[in-house]
């Protein structure tokens, strides 16, 4: 299957630039994925969308401020770097992504905006590519992001954060601190929202998955088989996937609030479809003729031409009724992508 079979065409002015005035208030697409019908609504309208009890399940991944900018030692220029990981057990080693790699030689120093250090370590396994292992003198903490970093918005949002992306590019039930882009899926949701979901008899759970590149890095091969997903890290709690068990044995939907929750509740299960509780690494990459185990219904963002989420929304629905139910939302100028409208498919 080609990387091209999943393109799309998609006028600039409809991706998002920022979120809409208040949050909750997004347009929401009903997507059949039996008939490929689709039908218009609002976000509030989800209650009265969900079956009585369904499972929703949530991703509590916290977005980390992740973009950090700092100044090459030797020459005064500025370099931008994407924390992802840390690779050191005491977390004074890190992971980066960095704009313009091939610049970033080992051994250069670099100097953040606290005036801490850092230094480029050699590491093989970065030879060629965008990722470089930067070094520190001490473990790298949240308080020091908060301190150097920003929002790591994604480059199609084509300005710097700000304080509203502080708290709009982050959910509401965020706990978990670990993310490089958000779990934009559950940046629609609301307090208000979620306990009108339980008053309407619809059960809730969070499971942690924390975005990295295997989430967001684009697809250059021509055959999507040749793709290889980078390893994101999940957890479930024993308790969750009880709940998650149970409702499958009752019957019940299960329906996955997110891409990222959709990847952990398909990597966390075994051939029975029985959720495994625990903290594991993922590198699951769902494209047509995957077959779910554990998700029957998903609510989504919509996502940008040949990614492995378009794949992975078209493993779920089938391609022709995503790029169909994608042509409609460019006619009726649904916004696009992060901070955009958003789909249910059941």
């Amino acid at each position: 299957m080609k990387t091209s079979d999943f393109y799309f065409d998609l006028p600039q002015e409809l991706i998002a630039q920022k979120p809409c005035t208040e949050r909750g208030k997004d347009r929401l697409m009903l997507l059949d994925r039996t008939t490929g019908a689709v039908s218009h609504y609002q976000v509030a309208d989800l209650p009265s969308l969900i079956e009585p009890g369904t499972l929703m399940v949530f991703n509590n991944s916290r977005v980390r401020r992740s973009r950090c900018y700092a100044k090459k030692v030797s020459s005064g220029k500025e370099q931008e770097f994407l924390f992802l990981n840390p690779v050191s057990s005491d977390s004074s080693e890190w992971n980066v992504m960095v704009k313009g790699a091939k610049k970033v030689k080992d051994n250069a120093q670099y100097s953040f905006s606290d005036s801490s250090l850092a230094r480029v370590v050699h590491s093989d396994a970065n030879k060629g590519t965008e990722f470089r292992t930067l070094g520190f003198d001490f473990p790298v903490t949240e308080d020091w992001f908060e301190r150097n970093g920003h929002i790591p918005l994604p480059p199609y949002i084509r300005r710097e954060d700000t304080d509203i992306d502080t708290e709009r590019y982050q959910t509401v039930y965020a706990t978990e601190t670990g993310s490089a882009a958000a779990p934009t899926a559950g940046l629609h949701f609301t307090e208000p929202l979620l306990e009108e979901l339980k008053a309407k008899g619809i059960d809730l759970a969070w499971i942690t998955l924390h975005v990295g590149l295997g989430t967001f890095l684009p697809v250059r091969a021509k055959n999507i088989e040749e793709h290889h997903m980078h390893e994101e890290v999940y957890t479930i709690s024993e308790e969750v996937a009880k709940k998650i068990n149970a409702a499958k044995k009752e019957g019940r939907p299960v329906l996955a609030v997110g891409t990222t929750s959709v990847r952990t509740l398909e990597s966390a299960c075994n051939e029975n479809g029985q959720v495994i509780p625990g903290t594991r690494g993922t590198h699951i990459f769902m494209y047509p003729g995957y077959r779910f185990k554990v998700v029957d219904r998903m609510f989504t963002n919509f996502h940008t031409p040949e990614s492995t989420l378009i794949m992975l929304v078209s493993a779920f629905a089938g391609r022709e009724h995503i790029l169909n139910a994608y042509r409609e939302a460019v006619e009726q100028k649904y916004r696009f992508f992060s901070y955009g409208d958003c789909m249910l498919i059941k």
